[in-house]
């Protein structure tokens, strides 16, 4: 087995099976596993009626990190990659995934390792609207002299060597757990590589999902006080108390206030709306900050990982395998 697709859900049965209906036509031969947190909408009894999934592993957890771990824990692919419920992989992006893991030396050599050295990938997310279809380009920033290139936690995989050097995800997160993932890949020596073939698709929502599972590796969250805390969270943990550290937080914060105070001033958000959302994000970067330093603290090797998988409880409730 070379690849094992891990998808957390939550709550998300018709989409989580067109997820599986283009898995099971795209990667017959990957291992499936579904970690499916509390869901109350029948997705239990969907996912064991079907005969394309390995492994399901109910947790009483809303922490995408959470899932992706005891996802981790149960697969046994050389690699293992991670697909939002919300997605439908497209034709090609097996073949894309272990090329890109496995294949040519081009695409190790672009992280600066060498031609065998085990990486991380991710690609575009096509999202279906009206008027046709968007995509996406590669995000990266460089932080402290590293160049960062980010990942959808919806869309990538990763060698077993570069997920067993970052211990998984931190599930202090309730999200960026991906940006985080991200920053200690680089401080383990690993790059995150940008493969466009490794394409998946989006539909239009028709209604919101749990935001601990939606708002990770860079989408937009309105949960103040999390966004800051994850957001000071990971970058004193990764970087230390720094200028860099306490300078990107400050520009997150003066951008992010300059818009709201524009929504205050066009009618469609109240001055005391702003002020509320200012006290979060003041207080969740400080409680982040320090939680950060010492969880920095806790985990002085480079993966920077106190509450990883090898740390994690079983919080599997029931799991239902099927290997």
């Amino acid at each position: 087995m070379q690849l094992s697709v891990v998808v957390p859900t939550l709550n998300g049965r018709e989409r989580l099976a067109r997820c599986l209906d283009a898995l099971a036509k795209h990667a017959p031969s990957a291992e499936v596993i579904i970690v499916n947190g509390p869901s109350v909408d029948g997705t239990t009894g969907m996912v064991r009626d079907r005969d394309d999934v390995d492994v399901l592993v109910e947790i009483d957890e809303r922490n995408i990190n959470v899932a992706r771990n005891a996802g981790i824990k149960r697969s046994r692919g050389d690699h293992v990659a991670f697909v939002d419920y919300r997605h439908q992989i497209e034709p090609g992006w097996y073949d894309a995934a272990l090329d890109a893991l496995d294949g040519p030396a081009s695409a190790h050599q672009a992280s600066g390792h060498g031609p065998n050295l085990p990486t991380a990938v991710t690609g575009p997310t096509h999202r279906s609207l009206r008027g046709g279809v968007t995509t996406e380009d590669p995000e990266r920033r460089r932080i402290a002299g590293r160049q960062i290139t980010y990942f959808s936690g919806g869309n990538a995989a990763f060698s077993r060597e570069a997920l067993d050097a970052i211990d998984g995800f931190d599930e202090y997160l309730q999200t960026g757990g991906a940006r985080d993932a991200a920053h200690r890949l680089v401080g383990t020596g690993y790059q995150v590589t940008w493969t466009p073939g490794m394409c998946v698709r989006r539909d239009g929502d028709r209604g919101r999902g749990q935001p601990s599972l939606a708002a990770d590796g860079g989408e937009a969250s309105r949960d103040w006080y999390w966004r800051y805390r994850a957001l000071a969270y990971r970058l004193v943990k990764n970087y230390g108390v720094r200028p860099t550290s306490v300078g990107r937080v400050l520009r997150h914060a003066t951008a992010d206030a300059a818009g709201a105070l524009r929504d205050v001033a066009g009618g469609s958000a109240e001055l005391s709306g702003w002020f509320g959302n200012g006290r979060d994000v003041t207080i969740g970067s400080l409680g982040g900050g320090v939680d950060g330093l010492i969880a920095r603290l806790r985990d002085r090797t480079p993966r920077r990982n106190s509450r990883g998988v090898s740390q994690r409880e079983d919080r599997a409730v029931a799991v239902y395998d099927r290997r």
